[in-house]
């Protein structure tokens, strides 16, 4: 169930959480995702209730942040927000059932992980989740929202420590540099060896008659 409750334009990061408590909502969850592009690996999703009395300084898009800065808001997140839940889908999941439902799957998840319960979303791009809770989708809304941002680093920095992992198992498309996306060395890996478990069998530069068998 989508409602809306803005009047654009926003004056700060905290516009859209300010304007909800001021309807009467308290715990705002902002919900993100990373890794909707790649090639491998899952897509993760954060959902995020930070603490209106810690504001947490430097809070924004996580692709305009460095690694460093990311890692490092990440770790103020986690001790300072009020909750932090995660949710994943994994490449066999996004092929059976699409990368878009996959990612809706992935944000549900993701708020039904959260310690407490939030009683109202905010969800970065256009689409809703399967949740009766009331909710609100933003455009850009990473860049928008500091619940959003703050949902949107940790799902990016969870995704890319476990394409570092990824790297270890399958070390030869250097997952741990490009994070799963067709960077050219991940695509000349690919004509070399095939796709591994963690490709996304169903993308077309990953398909199998795109690419010969390891």
């Amino acid at each position: 169930m989508q409602t809306s409750l803005f009047d654009p334009p926003a004056l700060s990061l905290y516009h859209f959480e300010l304007q909800a408590q001021s309807h009467g909502f308290k715990q705002i969850a902002g919900i993100d995702e990373a890794g909707r592009g790649p090639l491998a690996g899952p897509v993760v999703a954060a959902a995020v209730i930070l603490n209106p009395d810690h504001p947490i300084e430097g809070v924004n898009d996580s692709k305009k942040l460095s690694e460093k800065r990311r890692e490092q808001l990440f770790e103020l997140i986690m001790t300072y927000a009020v909750a932090v839940g995660v949710g994943l889908a994994d490449a066999e999941t996004i092929d059976r059932i699409n990368i878009l439902q996959a990612t809706r799957q992935a944000m549900l998840e993701a708020v039904q992980s959260l310690p407490c319960s939030p009683d109202y979303l905010l969800i970065d791009g256009i689409t809703t989740i399967a949740s009766p809770l009331p909710q609100q989708t933003l455009k850009q809304g990473d860049s928008r929202s500091a619940s959003i941002a703050a949902a949107s680093i940790i799902a990016k920095v969870t995704r890319d420590r476990l394409m570092q992992t990824y790297d270890q198992l399958y070390p030869v498309y250097g997952f741990a540099r490009h994070k799963g996306y067709g960077s050219a060395v991940h695509l000349s890996a690919l004509q070399k060896y095939g796709p591994c478990p963690i490709h996304r069998m169903t993308f077309a530069r990953v398909k199998p008659e795109n690419n010969p068998s390891p």
